[in-house]
């Protein structure tokens, strides 16, 4: 009578091991990690245009301190736009929210740069207009600090920093132009000689690249630029007098600080 239940149990435990050798196991696999956007060495091209620039000494009036006649020359500064295009090179630094990052900033920027002017001498009721203008092709060789930022899934990366480095520009010469002339000479014409200089430089950049993968990204910038100057007020003296009459003395001549607004592509390595 005992044989039949062992006889049971041992057909109950080939099914069940019959069942449990037919089913499937499932292994738990970790999700890949979220890709990275933006990290590394990378090289960009960018361009825009020098929306509007300023320098002191083509805004003001200046007297004469030669003669003592009372004369004035105001000048008073044409804002051209101009253009600008370049290279970057940089590194990105961590993979966190917030990334260091460091840059190298190196670009053409050609711009006019012109004034109108107006001479006054009162002894002689005497008062002639005249505008001053030239192309200036400069280079910008600038080392920058930025910070990075990429929140949420690091597509948009918005960035602020500043940079320092050095200017270095040529322009064939500056075009005078005199107008209601006397003894009906009308509007005459005079070119000066070409110069060139260099001097430091140093930025403040604010910027939001948006990466389409997380290698390559399109980005807009903004840069306030500032060309430092050491000219001489002698130079300027030399050139007034000898065109207007004027002397400009020891005039301030202060920066050149300029808008630039473009945009441009990123590349990751």
């Amino acid at each position: 009578m005992k044989k039949f239940p062992i006889l049971a149990s041992l057909l109950l435990g080939f099914v069940t091991g019959s069942v449990q050798a037919g089913e499937e196991v499932y292994k738990q696999v970790a999700p890949p990690p979220p890709p990275l956007y933006g990290v590394g060495f990378y090289g960009a091209i960018d361009g825009g245009a020098n929306v509007y620039q300023n320098f002191d000494l083509l805004n003001g009036t200046f007297r004469d301190r030669v003669f003592g006649s009372g004369s004035t020359l105001e000048l008073h500064q044409q804002h051209d736009v101009g253009g600008f295009g370049g290279i970057k090179l940089g590194y990105v630094f961590g993979t966190g929210v917030v990334r260091p990052t460091v840059e190298g900033d190196f670009f053409y920027n050609g711009f006019n740069f012109g004034t109108d002017a107006t001479l006054r001498v009162p002894p002689l009721d005497f008062e002639r207009q005249a505008d001053a203008s030239t192309w200036v092709n400069s280079g910008a060789f600038m080392a920058n600090f930025i910070l990075r930022f990429a929140p949420g899934n690091q597509r948009f990366q918005p960035y602020v920093g500043a940079g320092v480095g050095a200017w270095y520009a040529h322009t064939d010469g500056v075009t005078f132009r005199f107008r209601n002339l006397p003894l009906g000479f009308g509007t005459v014409t005079a070119t000066t000689s070409g110069f060139s200089h260099g001097d430091l430089a140093w930025q403040a950049i604010g910027g939001a690249d948006y990466y389409w993968t997380p290698k390559f990204s399109t980005f807009i910038e903004y840069h306030y630029l500032d060309y430092t100057t050491t000219f001489t007020s002698a130079h300027a003296r030399t050139l007034a007098t000898r065109h207007f009459g004027v002397d400009l003395g020891n005039a301030s001549f202060g920066d050149l600080g300029q808008h630039l607004v473009g945009a441009g592509i990123r590349f990751h390595f």
